[in-house]
């Protein structure tokens, strides 16, 4: 099914409403999806009659369509666009994931290879002869190393015919914008601007913010209706496929998560805050994820001060990632911390837990 075929069907669906900005990028990602495509089928045809008999295994190797960098505001629908546009796409060569995780496998990869003068070659050739098609949700960049290598990396990817689709808050020109040193990342707008179509998504409404408020987002007590409350939220913030009792990897430990989906994930509260657990984890949670879940959220104690700092440093880089937060939990906000070793520090978790259910902090832009 083509990607407005499977958009057209979405439509027919409880909660989706047509958007015009959306049909717009829906089409010219269905434009890319016919160029692989037919290409791919062009190619096939090359090697029929006489040679047939002695084809590879491997796949044709064609010229790739330009690709699609989309940025605007959030809640808009690029992710969920992004994902019809891969789902449709009828071959295993492909990879969807976020730009942050990417780029950590990068590292790990540059670690591992010695003695060699441009490993990033041989990064490009192993991503190469894995995807032709790479989809990269919430492009965004903010370190220094990321930023000197992405120019370099793109070219090499570019080269060897890789398609790349993107999702983005941010236009190219104003990415790490203010950087050190960004006159050597400037190659690398260039290469994303040479090879991919960049358009904004304005459809006028921000479905997640339209969502949210209309949401109880903080619910307490852990009555029957709990886990309901979060359920409906998560099914409407939701569009494509969620994975239910996953393993999340986070940092190198395994963290148990009741569902997850298109940058939206859930976890009970024992499974975030009751194993030990540093900053580095809640980090890369807030960098991964622009709504979390957490449900069946205690009262906390002097007799639970591990779990209170864990949640403490939960919530503080949550917010300093302007993720969207929603809890279920056993007691209200001015009552969920009851002892008194932690009782000045968590004001400020309260005080942040209030703000995150304002307006003024829903709708700001999330931080990878």
């Amino acid at each position: 099914m083509s990607p407005i075929d499977r958009y057209q069907s979405d439509l027919s669906k409880e909660g989706f409403i047509s958007d015009l900005a959306q049909k717009a990028i829906i089409e010219r990602l269905n434009d890319i999806y016919l160029a692989i495509t037919n290409n791919e089928v062009a190619a096939a045809a090359k090697h029929q009659g006489f040679f047939a008999r002695f084809k590879s295994s491997q796949p044709a190797i064609t010229k790739a369509p330009k690709g699609l960098y989309l940025w605007g505001g959030v809640g808009q629908g690029k992710t969920y666009l992004m994902d019809v546009f891969y789902d449709s796409l009828p071959f295993k060569e492909k990879q969807r994931t976020h730009f942050h995780r990417f780029m950590q496998t990068v590292h790990q990869q540059l670690g591992s290879i010695k003695n060699v003068e441009d490993p990033l070659q041989i990064i490009a050739d192993k991503i190469a002869s894995q995807y032709r098609v790479i989809c990269f949700d919430e492009f965004f960049v903010s370190d220094i190393t990321d930023a000197m290598l992405l120019g370099r990396l793109f070219e090499a990817l570019f080269k060897r015919d890789i398609c790349l689709i993107a999702t983005s808050n941010i236009e190219p020109d104003g990415l790490y914008k203010g950087g050190l040193q960004r006159a050597r990342f400037l190659p690398a707008i260039t290469a994303l601007k040479a090879h991919c179509d960049v358009l904004k998504l304005d459809s006028g409404t921000d479905y997640r913010l339209r969502e949210l408020e209309q949401a109880e987002i903080y619910h307490s007590p852990l009555d029957d209706e709990a886990d309901e409350v979060l359920m409906e939220l998560f099914e409407h913030m939701t569009a494509t496929d969620v994975e239910h009792e996953l393993g999340l990897e986070i940092e190198g430990r395994i963290v148990d998560a009741r569902k997850v989906a298109e940058g939206v994930v859930w976890f009970d509260y024992k499974s975030i805050c009751d194993i030990p657990r540093g900053a580095a984890d809640y980090i890369e949670v807030s960098r991964l994820y622009h709504t979390v879940f957490v449900s069946n959220v205690a009262v906390m104690n002097d007799m639970t001060n591990d779990l209170a700092n864990r949640f403490i440093n939960l919530v503080d880089e949550l917010y300093a990632h302007n993720v969207k937060l929603i809890i279920s939990a056993e007691a209200p906000v001015e009552k969920l911390y009851q002892g008194k070793k932690l009782a000045f520090q968590f004001e400020r978790t309260e005080s942040r837990l209030l703000e995150m259910q304002s307006h003024d902090y829903l709708e700001r832009p999330h931080i990878p």
